[in-house]
């Protein structure tokens, strides 16, 4: 019998989608429901049900940064990637990028009628992904990889885009270990790697590490993006900085800065820049 994973943040929705799943599609086992991102990835990762239905707007994690945390950390050995379906108000413009990018949406409230082509659709894909595993191998990454580009383009999508910032030239930061009492102005040319950390942004240079307490999903805009690559939802690194790029067994991109030991893995969300390889 197929699983699912229901994520919606109000209680009567997510009772009405669990009762018209059942009548749409007799042979799905909920395993779990949840009301917010943080919970979803959780019992996804624990669980491995074959469908997740996402709601778009949750407590603290959208439905959309759940379901990129999830492709990022996914381990395609041990189970293939559930199908997708969001569940999201009605929205044409919204409706319209999740069907350019070929993701399946219900619309809430639940439509017995709209939720009936998303079954058929959900397990379309289920069929594909059985015969995906026997023709290629059951950790076959490339289904994935898919799902994590079309992720990728509606995120960009459905995101509105931040307002216009000049480019920092310098960066405030307060050197590892000084316990917040000391400044530092470090020029943004001599950055190598961003990347969040808890409440902080670390800050690393050839010459040493440093703390930012701007968060980096604000940095993002004001940094030149020919200059600064996002590897990863946490990281971000100096395109020409970049010294290697690795791909390991389990099909995943790793690679190493010049000045800079640390191999940075890179999320699937954003392999498509290293697509050559």
């Amino acid at each position: 019998m197929p699983t699912a994973l229901i994520a919606e943040d109000e209680p009567l929705l997510a009772a009405a989608l669990q009762t018209e799943l059942a009548r749409a599609w007799p042979e799905l086992q909920v395993v779990a429901t949840v009301g917010d991102g943080a919970s979803a990835v959780r019992e996804a990762l624990r669980l491995q049900p074959d469908v997740l239905l996402l709601d778009i707007r949750m407590p603290a994690l959208s439905g959309l940064d759940a379901a990129a945390e999830l492709a990022d950390a996914w381990d395609t050995a041990a189970h293939p990637f559930p199908a997708l379906a969001f569940v999201t108000a009605y929205d044409q413009y919204a409706l319209q990028a999740f069907e350019t990018q070929a993701l399946d949406y219900v619309l809430k409230p639940v439509q017995p009628a709209r939720l009936q082509k998303s079954v058929q659709k959900l397990r379309a894909a289920l069929d594909q992904r059985a015969q995906t595993a026997i023709q290629s191998g059951a950790n076959d990454d490339s289904p994935l990889q898919a799902t994590a580009e079309q992720l990728q383009r509606l995120l960009a999508t459905l995101q509105p885009a931040p307002p216009a910032a000049p480019l920092l030239r310098q960066l405030p930061v307060s050197p590892a270990g000084a316990g917040g009492n000391t400044i530092r102005m470090v020029p943004v040319a001599e950055v190598l790697l961003l990347q969040a950390a808890d409440k902080y942004v670390r800050v690393v240079t050839a010459s040493g590490e440093h703390l930012l307490r701007t968060p980096l999903k604000e940095l993002l805009p004001q940094l030149d993006p020919e200059q600064f690559w996002q590897i990863h939802r946490g990281t971000v690194v100096r395109a020409d900085a970049i010294d290697t790029v690795q791909r390991d067994e389990a099909g995943r991109l790793h690679l190493t800065l010049r000045g800079h030991a640390e191999a940075l893995v890179v999320s699937r969300l954003f392999a498509p820049r290293f697509k050559a390889l």
